[in-house]
């Protein structure tokens, strides 16, 4: 699952470096002595546990070799955990590698404060016009400059079971009265309306996140993070009132907050919960998982979090995040034919990724061509029209705030702090870091 990475404590990882040279996975592993120019490549999809996307970077590779016969692309292949170890020792020592993968947002700041990331604009402005979906390349920006190309994308939309809403004579709500509607009818009716995992905090504050993007408008929430508002805005306020309303109405599964995300998903997987609030990550259990029965995957459609009357959001607004991206080094003594490679591999794995992998890409897909379940084929239509990605807040934040921000969730929740205590709560944190 999405969580933002947290550096390790360099004695730590001094020692799981000293261990990489068995467990990594590499080949071309020295200088090619054909005269080739040589790419080194380090990434975190080893055969053996992301075979499908090993799969496909390999064969983007060959395919770019062949069609650069002058280029030699040397790659190490490391396990998310040890590359994330060993980049790190590498970047002490100032040798990254030519290319490598990168997190967005708070990850990728300490890199480019370093001044060990190449910009990659001029590719964006180049090979990229209008291909990426709106507010992914933002995550990887730092001072108005982009840092990293994004691969993958998750966005959340709203999961129902349709048998569900047909037998209470349920519509899809456009509107946000028309849910609160939904979420009374089927309290009514003592079924439970919404499964959530509040135990781990993040799902929480998706669901305040949509409420403050609907009703302040996608900057209201950015500029009480970056400074150029406030988090006692009215509109923020408005929000977490929302979420007590819905709180207080039962619309969530019981014992919520106790209950992690894999628990609470439970619910809904055992069609005891109408909804689910989940990222698009979710999409293989109601589409093409072999562990999934197909009778429950038919019962299974998604809709936008709907419209607040009044308010500034649009519908076509996401809450989400792209997943990882790729980086070029500053350092780079290829920096050129590294930014060509980069470019051109986030364009192939854009055409393959879905298919191939049940990946979402952060480039917009044609679905004219594709052979894809329906709603894979639905969901990126609507990233194709998106107007907003707001990048998950606590990714958003600092570790110190982010703490204060997801305690503050499951205080809100739980009624142990007010909609007021919990605006003021955070935005004395952030005024503290300024």
């Amino acid at each position: 699952m999405r969580r933002k990475s947290i550096f390790v404590m360099m004695s730590i990882v001094m020692i799981v470096v000293l261990a990489l040279a068995g467990c990594s996975s590499s080949t071309n592993e020295s200088a090619s002595s054909d005269g080739k120019t040589v790419i080194k490549f380090m990434h975190l999809w080893p055969e053996g546990s992301s075979k499908a996307q090993y799969t496909i970077v390999n064969n983007i590779i060959k395919q770019y070799e062949k069609d650069h016969p002058d280029i030699k692309i040397q790659t190490e292949i490391l396990g998310n955990e040890q590359y994330k170890d060993k980049i790190k020792v590498l970047s002490a020592s100032n040798e990254l590698p030519d290319v490598g993968v990168t997190w967005a947002a708070g990850y990728l700041k300490p890199f480019v404060e370093g001044n060990m990331l190449a910009p990659l604009d001029d590719k964006i402005e180049s090979d990229f016009k209008d291909s990426f979906v709106a507010g992914t390349t933002e995550a990887y920006a730092v001072d108005g400059k982009t840092y990293g190309l994004p691969l993958e994308l998750n966005i959340t939309p709203v999961y129902y079971n349709k048998e569900i809403f047909e037998k209470y004579n349920l519509e899809i709500p456009e509107t946000y009265d028309q849910f609160v509607e939904v979420v009374k009818t089927l309290v009514d009716k003592g079924v439970t309306p919404i499964t959530l995992g509040n135990k781990d905090r993040w799902t929480g504050s998706m669901w305040y996140m949509y409420l403050a993007d609907r009703i302040g408008g996608s900057e209201a929430l950015a500029n009480a993070i970056n400074r150029s508002g406030s988090f006692e805005d009215p509109a923020l306020l408005k929000a977490a009132e929302e979420v007590k309303k819905l709180v207080d109405m039962g619309a969530f599964v019981k014992g919520f907050n106790g209950l992690s995300n894999d628990e609470a998903k439970g619910y809904f997987m055992n069609e005891q919960a109408a909804m689910y609030l989940m990222a698009t990550w979710e999409l293989p259990n109601y589409t093409t998982s072999p562990d999934v029965t197909q009778e429950f995957k038919d019962k299974v459609g998604y809709f936008k979090f709907p419209t607040y009357e009044g308010g500034k959001g649009d519908i076509n607004s996401y809450v989400g995040g792209p997943g990882v991206g790729l980086f070029v080094s500053e350092n780079s003594k290829v920096k050129d034919e590294s930014k060509d490679f980069v470019s051109y591999l986030v364009k192939e794995w854009g055409k393959r990724s879905v298919s191939d992998a049940g990946v979402i890409p952060a480039t917009v897909v044609d679905t004219s061509s594709t052979e894809l379940d329906q709603m894979y084929i639905d969901i990126l239509n609507d990233l194709g029209s998106a107007s907003n990605l707001t990048l998950y807040a606590d990714v958003q934040m600092s570790s110190s705030v982010a703490q204060v921000h997801l305690d503050m969730i499951q205080s809100l929740f739980g009624g142990q702090a007010t909609p007021k205590d919990f605006v003021k709560k955070q935005e004395e944190a952030l005024s503290e870091e300024e």
